[in-house]
């Protein structure tokens, strides 16, 4: 199960349950991976922040959101999103994630290409003003 990629202690828990292992099996089993250093929910979260930031272009809080959505503490995410975001530029960021929905072009065609590129941005996890700032630059209406 850890042979194919990272999985947080939240993660191995969850599969082991499903496989239909009782509790005390699934605490030993967890303790051991632990004690290898097998799992490590801070070497997942960092993984995490940084696949969703070079390869899927997102913003600090969808980046959060998934770290969270895979069992890890709050505090152990705010870590590692700091720590990456430390060495990226948000605007280019968003800029990168922005051409990618306007491939070719430099100008949104209208109030609704508008809308809903903000609503993507949005759901990318950038801030509010941040987007804006970004298309209002490429308004081309």
């Amino acid at each position: 199960m850890l042979a194919r990629r990272e999985l947080s202690e939240s993660q191995v828990r969850q599969r082991l349950a499903r496989k239909g292992h009782d509790e005390h099996t699934i605490d030993d089993a967890v303790a051991r991976l632990r004690a290898e250093h097998a799992i490590d929910d801070t070497r997942v979260a960092a993984a995490i922040a940084r696949t969703e930031t070079s390869t899927k272009r997102r913003g600090k809080l969808r980046v959060r959101m998934q770290i969270e959505r895979a069992g890890i503490a709050r505090e152990t995410a705010d870590v590692a999103v700091d720590e990456v975001f430390d060495g990226i530029d948000d605007d280019a960021l968003l800029e990168a994630a922005l051409a990618k929905r306007l491939p070719g072009r430099e100008t949104i065609a209208d109030e609704r290409e508008f809308e809903r590129l903000y609503r993507y941005l949005a759901a990318q996890g950038f801030d509010g003003d941040q987007i804006m700032k970004a298309l209002t630059r490429r308004r081309g209406f």
